[in-house]
């Protein structure tokens, strides 16, 4: 796995990935410590990923292209643009969080496990811009990049958009994410 968890970031094996969720204005200052407590809780063992967000994590939104899952939780509450003017206020971020977690069924070398989180942050922006947002995200956006490990091998050696694998995870994110940043009816 490849993931800017929390708890579990990093590039290595991985046995589970958890999405918490907490209350806005989360107050403690050990995130990691918190999503150790809740895995333990929930019996989880061995090294896992733990995300957070203050968005239902029961309104999540799942789309696949061709054997590549995304899921996304869209809590677009507090977005904007990565390189907004640096603003200093002493407050943390309020809640605003887009969590996206794909599986892959291939294995993937580690420069392919990075350009999968480049890949899918890229199609993250483009369902945000399609949905009529002007971001590029939230302060605290979390991908989390699930594949097998390489038996042989280093695993596909791609995962940019216009690799075979990595299309896919692009048009499997964009949709996921398109459909958790919509409007809904």
């Amino acid at each position: 796995m490849c993931s800017s968890a929390v708890l579990g970031g990093g590039i290595g094996p991985r046995d589970w990935i958890l999405n918490a969720q907490v209350p806005g204005g989360y107050p403690r200052t050990d995130p990691d410590r918190h999503l150790a407590e809740i895995a333990a809780a929930e019996h989880l063992t061995g090294p896992g990923a733990g995300l957070m967000t203050a968005a239902d994590v029961t309104a999540y939104t799942v789309a696949t292209d061709g054997d590549v899952t995304a899921t996304a939780t869209c809590g677009l509450g507090v977005r904007g643009w990565a390189a907004a003017p640096a603003e200093d206020t002493g407050a943390p971020p309020g809640p605003g969080t887009v969590n996206i977690v794909v599986v892959l069924p291939v294995p993937l070398c580690d420069a392919a496990l990075v350009n999968a989180v480049a890949t899918a942050t890229e199609a993250k922006v483009q369902a945000l811009l399609g949905a009529g947002l002007s971001c590029s995200g939230t302060p605290t956006d979390s991908v989390c990049i699930a594949a097998p490990a390489p038996d042989a091998g280093p695993g596909e050696p791609f995962a940019g958009p216009r690799s075979r694998w990595g299309g896919r995870l692009a048009r499997a994110v964009h949709a996921a994410v398109l459909e958790g940043a919509l409007p809904q009816s």
